[in-house]
C-alpha cells in the first residue's frame, strides 16, 4: 500500500485526523496527541504507525507513541512501541523513525538508538524496526549484543517471520511446512513517485562513496551495475508467489547460538545476498554483454546497503516518465561535476527533438551521445506517436516503439563509463540501448563497424542526427591519424593563390568542427542535423572556411541562439547556438561548388587579378634596386624586410578587397532561401540550474516546427 493511500485510509478508519491546512496531525487513539505534520520525520512516523495497524494487523490499543524510556540515569522518547498486550506491560517491537533524507550513517545510528531502547525495556522485547525511506528489521536477544537481520517484522499474532519479504504478486504464505506462527503476508514490489526514486538513487550513491572509499565517479558506475541487476531480476520469469532475488534473505539462528555463531550467520546472510546479485549480474551480462564488461567491484556489505535502498521498488512497473526523470535528475546532479560536458540540459534536448519530424520509420543518431538525453527524447517522441495509433499496453503499441528503439536508434560515446551510463539510462526507460557503442565518434564508419560489430553505423543512412559535441577539445594529426581524412582537417588552397600551392594537412582541428563533417557523412540526402555549436564557428573570421563548407554541404534551416548561461550549471560557459541543417544532395553540393568557382574566376578576370599581382611584384623589384648601399649590410636587410612588409600588405589589401566582392556577389547569385533565426534569452533555468518559470524555447519550438514542415513540403534537395 502506497504511503499516500495509507494516510487517506488512516483518516477513513478514524485513526488520524488533520487540520484544514494539513499542517497538524492528530493521533486519535494516542490521547488525541497533536503533532506538526510539516516536520519530515513526523510524516514517516505517521506512516509507520498506520502500517503497523493496516498492513501488519496490530490492534491500535497495543501501540504506544512518543513513550518515555528510562535509560540508566536519563530518559528518552521512543517513537513507537508495539506491545503484546493492551495494558502495555509486555513490549514486543521498538520502532525508530527518521526523515526520508537521512544518510546511511544516520540511519545506522538510528538502528543503534532503537536497540538501546530495546535493551532498556522489559525482557519480552524481541524486534526493532527502523523506518525512513527504507525499512530494516532486526530480531534481538537481550542476552546477546548481536542484532539478527530479518527481512520484516512479524504480523500480529505471529512469532516468527519467513526468510524473505517480497514475492511476485504478494501473497499469504501457504507453505505447509510452516507453523501458523510463521505464516505471514508477503509484499509485492511497489511503484514510487519520481521524487522518491530520485532520493533513493542519491542515497544509495552517497552510501557508496561517503567516507572516501570510492570516488563519486566509481560509486556512480557501481550503482549503475546494481540498478542493472535490479531490473534484470524484475524481468526474470517467475511464478506468482515466488520471491525476488534482489532482496535480503534471513537465515535461521539456533536457540543456543553463541554471539560468534550469530555473527557468522549475519556474515553468511550478507555473502549469500552478494552471491545472488553477482549471479544476476552474470546472467544480465551474458544476455547483454555490451552494457557492462567488468565485474562488480563492491564488497558484500556495500552491495547489501544498496539492495536495502532498492529492494522494495518495482522499477519495471514504475511510470516510464517518472523513472526516466528520476534517473536523469540523479544523473544531472552527478554530471554537474567532472562530467558536465556529457550532459545536455533537458530543456535544450526537448526543444531540438520536438522541432524535428522524427517518426518510428526514422533512423536517428547522436554521434556524441553522452548520457543519452537526445536518444531518450527521440524514443519518447516515437512512444507518443504509438499512443496516437494504438492503446497503451497492446502488442502493437509496444512493437511500434520497441522496433524503433531496437533498429533505428543509435548512439556513439567515446567515454566508456558514460557510454554505460547512456545504456543504463535507456534500460531504465525500458529499451533502446542495443545500438549505443563506446567509440571515438570521429573514427570512419567502416572502422566503427569493424570494432563494434554493428553494421548500422554506415555512412549515408541516417535521417536525423541530434547532437551536442564536446567543445574545446583539439584533435592533433600526431595523435589521431584520421585527421587528414577530413576535408576540414586539411587547408584548402585559396582561390586567390598565385603560386600553384598544394593543399596541406592541418596540425590540429577542434572536435566541434570535425563533428560537423562527420555528421554530414552519416546523413542521407535530405537528412537533418541539429547540432549545438560554439558561436565562434558562426562569427569568427578565422572560421569562414568552415562556414563555406557548411553552405556547400547543407541547406541552413535555422540558427537559434542560446543564452550565455545555457551550460553554466554543467560546468561550461561557452556562448553557443543550435544549428539546424539539412543535407544537400550530392548534385546540389557540386552545383554550389561549381557556381562559387565560376564567381571567383569571373572576379579574378574582371579585376585583372593576376596582372595586378604581377604589377605589385614588379614595383617591389624596382624599388629594391634603388638601394645604393652594401647589400650584405644590416641596413640592406632592414630595407628589404620593410619592403616585403609594404608590398605584402598591398597584396593582402587587394585580396581582402576581392574577398569582399566575392562574398557580396556570392550572396546575390547563389540560390536564395529563408533561414529561421531566433534568440532565446530565457530557456527555463538560470546559471545555477534553478528554474526561472519561463521558457522561450517553447514558443520558438512551435514556430520552428511549422517552418521545418513547410520547407520539407515545398523544397527539393
Amino acid at each position: 500500500m502506497k504511503n499516500s493511500d495509507l494516510i487517506h485510509l488512516g483518516i477513513e478508519k478514524n485513526l488520524i485526523s488533520f487540520d484544514e491546512d494539513y499542517k497538524y496531525i492528530t493521533y486519535i487513539h494516542q490521547n488525541n496527541k497533536k503533532r506538526n505534520f510539516t516536520n519530515p520525520e513526523e510524516i514517516v512516523q505517521a506512516e509507520a504507525y498506520l502500517k503497523l495497524i493496516l498492513n501488519y494487523g496490530y490492534p491500535k490499543e497495543n501501540i504506544s507513541m512518543f513513550q518515555t524510556v528510562k535509560m540508566a540515569s536519563s530518559s528518552k522518547e521512543a517513537d513507537i512501541i508495539v506491545y503484546h498486550d493492551v495494558e502495555h506491560t509486555k513490549p514486543h517491537i521498538v520502532v525508530e523513525c527518521k526523515h526520508e533524507d537521512v544518510s546511511d550513517q544516520e540511519f545506522n545510528q538510528a538502528i543503534e538508538q532503537a536497540a538501546s531502547y530495546a535493551y532498556a525495556l522489559a525482557g519480552t522485547i524481541q524486534y526493532i524496526w527502523v523506518v525512513s525511506s527504507i525499512e530494516k528489521a532486526f530480531k534481538i536477544d537481550k542476552d546477546s549484543s548481536v542484532k539478527q537481520t530479518i527481512p520484516d517484522i512479524p504480523r500480529y499474532g505471529k512469532t516468527e517471520v519467513q526468510k524473505y519479504k517480497y514475492a511476485k504478486g504478494g501473497r499469504i504464505s501457504t507453505d505447509t511446512v510452516l507453523s501458523d506462527e510463521t505464516k505471514q503476508n508477503f509484499f509485492d514490489l511497489e511503484t514510487i513517485q519520481e521524487s522518491e526514486l530520485t532520493k533513493r538513487f542519491k542515497q544509495a550513491h552517497n552510501a557508496l562513496w561517503a567516507g572516501g572509499e570510492l570516488n563519486p565517479s566509481s560509486a556512480f558506475d557501481e550503482l549503475d551495475k546494481l540498478i542493472f541487476c535490479k531490473i534484470w531480476d524484475e524481468r526474470k520469469p517467475r511464478k506468482k508467489g515466488e520471491p525476488y532475488d534482489f532482496q535480503l534473505f534471513s537465515l535461521p539462528v539456533p536457540k543456543n547460538a553463541t554471539d560468534d555463531e550469530k555473527k557468522e550467520i549475519e556474515n553468511k546472510i550478507t555473502i549469500e545476498l552478494f552471491d545472488r546479485v553477482v549471479a544476476l549480474y552474470a546472467e544480465g551480462k551474458k544476455k547483454d554483454p555490451e552494457v557492462f564488461k567488468d565485474d562488480i567491484r563492491l564488497d558484500a556489505k556495500k552491495v547489501k546497503t544498496v539492495v536495502s535502498y532498492l529492494e522494495d521498488i518495482n522499477l519495471s512497473a514504475t511510470d516510464l516518465d517518472s523513472k526516466g526523470k528520476a534517473f536523469e535528475t540523479f544523473m544531472g546532479s552527478y554530471f554537474r561535476g567532472d562530467f558536465g560536458q556529457f550532459f545536455t540540459p533537458r530543456n535544450i534536448v526537448k526543444f531540438i527533438v520536438s522541432c524535428l519530424p522524427i517518426t518510428h520509420e526514422s533512423k536517428v543518431l547522436d554521434t556524441s551521445c553522452g548520457s543519452g538525453g537526445f536518444l531518450l527524447y527521440a524514443l519518447d517522441k516515437v512512444r507518443k506517436e504509438a499512443d496516437e495509433y494504438y492503446s497503451d499496453g497492446t502488442v502493437e503499441h509496444h512493437k511500434h516503439w520497441h522496433d524503433f528503439a531496437e533498429k533505428k536508434l543509435f548512439g556513439i560515446e567515446i567515454n566508456e563509463q558514460i557510454s554505460r551510463t547512456a545504456k543504463m539510462n535507456m534500460i531504465i526507460h525500458d529499451d533502446g540501448h542495443t545500438n549505443v557503442i563506446s567509440s571515438d565518434g570521429l573514427l570512419k564508419s567502416e572502422v566503427m563497424i569493424e570494432k563494434s560489430g554493428n553494421k548500422g553505423f554506415e555512412y549515408g543512412t541516417f535521417d536525423f542526427i541530434i547532437t551536442n559535441p564536446p567543445f574545446g577539445s583539439t584533435i592533433k594529426q600526431t595523435e589521431s591519424a584520421y585527421l587528414h581524412q577530413y576535408s576540414l582537417g586539411n587547408k584548402d588552397v585559396s582561390w586567390l593563390d598565385t603560386k600553384n600551392s598544394a593543399s596541406s594537412e592541418r596540425a590540429n582541428q577542434s572536435t566541434e568542427v570535425l563533428f560537423i563533417e562527420q555528421d554530414y557523412n552519416f546523413l542521407v540526402d535530405g537528412g537533418f542535423l541539429a547540432i549545438v555549436i560554439p558561436d565562434g564557428i558562426l562569427t569568427n573570421s578565422s572560421m569562414q572556411y568552415v562556414r563555406d563548407n557548411i553552405e556547400e554541404w547543407f541547406r541552413i534551416v535555422a540558427v537559434v541562439s542560446m543564452p550565455q548561461t545555457a551550460f553554466s550549471h554543467t560546468g561550461a560557459g561557452v556562448k553557443s547556438s543550435v544549428l539546424f541543417l539539412r543535407k544537400w544532395s550530392e548534385k546540389t553540393t557540386e552545383a554550389i561548388k561549381n557556381q562559387k568557382k565560376s564567381i571567383q574566376d569571373d572576379i579574378k578576370v574582371a579585376h585583372n587579378y593576376l596582372k595586378q599581382i604581377q604589377k605589385i611584384e614588379d614595383e617591389k623589384k624596382a624599388e629594391l634596386k634603388t638601394f645604393a648601399g652594401d647589400k650584405k649590410s644590416e641596413e640592406f636587410k632592414e630595407f628589404k624586410n620593410a619592403l616585403s612588409e609594404k608590398y605584402t600588405s598591398k597584396i593582402n589589401n587587394l585580396k581582402d578587397e576581392l574577398e569582399e566582392i566575392y562574398l557580396k556577389t556570392k550572396q546575390s547569385k547563389l540560390k536564395d532561401y529563408p533561414i529561421f533565426m531566433a534568440i532565446a534569452e530565457d530557456i527555463g533555468f538560470d546559471a545555477t540550474g534553478r528554474a526561472t518559470g519561463n521558457n522561450e524555447l517553447e514558443v520558438i519550438e512551435k514556430e520552428l516546427t511549422r517552418f521545418i514542415n513547410h520547407i520539407i513540403k515545398s523544397e527539393t534537395i
